[in-house]
């Protein structure tokens, strides 16, 4: 099995007319990915190399019978993108779009909360999502992925890439690899996807990879200790990023005693979960945990 996007999930690309939406539509498409239409209020009717496109998301739904939506749309236009995306009628958002104003964020975050408790909103800033064999929708290289058992979440793109193929050379394939992006205010939190993992009954462990800045990584650990039944190891980046200064990623801060990659890596040791030193050891880790 897989969590939240399988070979019945249809994509509505926003932003498919875009140079970036395109790319990334049409590459999701190759691989298999059911992109049924893109959005784009001043050319509606045309299509890029097959996939129709609508006036808006609604339309998508309705004529298409897009369920999910892809967002890869420019900044200062993305958190409309969003609300247009939960009125229209979808109930799985992944917006990939990075430097979204916090406050934007925020705004978002608790509309979607109040009038759309039902929509699943990934991202912002994320990699998006893939499960092999059945979707992808973002950046997710499906070169380095295998479907398999072991899922994936990760607040970095990068390190979700590389932990996929740490996996996949010691023959240990993903059920799903979700990027929940490393933004302050993220639609979808490691605790979502942990228990989403815990309820898939194909998927036998668990790779957590986080990184200095914010709390999640420590609620994380409590969720683990108090409800994963599963194998989860994890990976904390950003070691020796000093306090105040950002790294990569706009949630990625040390500010005073809290967010420290050492704290976060204590929180999770304490909770039962394997700690790598760095991310080359993920798939040796796992395959020793798997084992008991």
């Amino acid at each position: 099995m897989a969590i939240f996007v399988d070979q019945n999930t249809k994509v509505v690309v926003q932003g498919l007319t875009g140079s970036q939406g395109r790319f990334y539509g049409l590459r999701n498409r190759a691989y298999g990915t059911q992109v049924v239409a893109g959005t784009n209020p001043k050319k509606a009717g045309t299509d890029v190399e097959g996939i129709p496109v609508y006036a808006s998301v609604a339309d998508a739904v309705s004529e298409a019978g897009a369920n999910t939506t892809f967002i890869i749309v420019p900044s200062a236009f993305a958190a409309d993108a969003i609300m247009e995306a939960a009125e229209g009628g979808v109930g799985f958002i992944v917006c990939v779009t990075e430097h979204i104003p916090m406050h934007d964020q925020a705004r978002v975050y608790n509309l979607l909360q109040r009038d759309f408790p039902n929509t699943r909103l990934l991202g912002p800033n994320c990699a998006g999502i893939i499960s092999p064999g059945k979707c992808n929708i973002g950046f997710n290289p499906p070169e380095v992925a295998k479907e398999g058992s072991i899922g994936i979440v990760s607040r970095s793109g990068t390190l979700a890439y590389q932990s996929t193929y740490e996996l996949t050379r010691k023959g240990l394939g993903q059920s799903s690899v979700v990027g929940i992006g490393g933004d302050p205010v993220p639609g979808t939190s490691f605790i979502d996807c942990l228990q989403a993992f815990e309820a898939d009954p194909e998927t036998k462990g668990v790779i957590m990879i986080g990184e200095i800045g914010g709390t999640q990584e420590e609620e994380a650990a409590d969720y683990i200790k108090a409800n994963m039944t599963k194998p989860v190891v994890a990976y904390i980046a950003g070691v020796t990023a000093p306090a105040g200064r950002k790294m990569g990623h706009a949630g990625a801060i040390v500010t005073g005693n809290k967010g420290t990659a050492a704290g976060k890596m204590k929180a999770l040791e304490a909770a039962g979960a394997v700690v790598a030193q760095n991310p080359t050891q993920l798939g040796d880790l796992m395959e020793q945990a798997l084992k008991g």
